[in-house]
């Protein structure tokens, strides 16, 4: 059953997002008259700074990354299609770098996007768990979140403050927050199993291979709490701390929306 987009996106995604719209525009009306006039300027060129950016680091991708297709990596191609049929999302071309780091990451500012997978996730994850990392960086193609980024950006970029450039900072970093949380539940949609999902997450934040490793590190993740300086760490992070997110995802897989998607 295809996933429904709007069971997938985090409840605070939205909020946040247009609470940090409306921070953008107080402090635009703060900073007066010529921040106004620069920013369908400051937009603009954002815009057209990461459209280049972009299209070097595809260039880039092409000569020095494999793509993967039925031909080149048959099985990941396969993980790749599954996923995009239960996401229902849009073809995009996925490129796996060699790296002994655990990561992936999406971009792209128009069709088709991009997904990079890097090559030590084919020896550390399992299919399902591969399918939650994939899933999660279709989230962010099926919500959006790409082209969104860029834009809230370009906003986030303009003249103003010190005190209303932090603000911006905070607000935008308390949005991507959000589209993590979004793009997990893709990923948990992607994969069909809490427990894969889990398991994903806390393999890209540990070194053990082992069961017991695994178990360990676990562990070591739900012993995060929310202490003072937890709490100010995250808030200047782009991600949320690892439990934060696999509480969210537990509730989630607890959710009748969830329940009709594994239906």
């Amino acid at each position: 059953m295809r996933a429904n987009l709007s069971a997938l996106r985090y409840p605070g995604e939205r909020s946040t997002l247009v609470g940090t719209l409306l921070l953008v525009g107080v402090i635009l009306l703060i900073s007066a008259a010529p921040t106004l006039l620069l920013l369908p300027l400051a937009v603009g060129l954002t815009l057209a700074f990461s459209y280049s950016r972009t299209r070097e680091h595809h260039q880039q991708l092409l000569r020095n990354a494999l793509a993967v297709t039925p031909a080149s990596a048959a099985g990941v191609d396969a993980l790749v299609q599954d996923c995009r049929g239960r996401l229902g999302a849009e073809a995009v071309q996925v490129f796996a770098v060699r790296s002994r780091q655990l990561n992936a990451y999406t971009f792209g500012l128009q069709a088709p996007r991009v997904v990079v997978l890097y090559s030590a996730l084919f020896e550390r994850m399992d299919a399902d768990e591969l399918r939650f990392i994939i899933g999660h960086e279709l989230g962010h193609v099926v919500l959006g979140h790409t082209w969104l980024n860029t834009l809230v950006g370009g906003m986030a970029g303009l003249p103003t403050s010190f005190g209303g450039a932090v603000l911006l900072t905070l607000a935008l970093r308390g949005w991507s927050r959000a589209c993590e949380y979004s793009a997990d539940r893709a990923g948990l949609a992607a994969c069909g199993s809490l427990n894969k999902a889990t398991s994903a997450l806390v393999k890209l934040v540990s070194a053990g291979r082992s069961p017991q490793e695994l178990e360990r590190a676990l562990r070591a993740v739900e012993a995060e709490d929310d202490s003072l300086l937890n709490v100010l760490a995250e808030s200047l992070s782009t991600h949320p701390m690892i439990v934060r997110r696999i509480e969210q995802m537990r509730r989630f897989a607890a959710s009748p929306e969830f329940q009709r998607m594994a239906g």
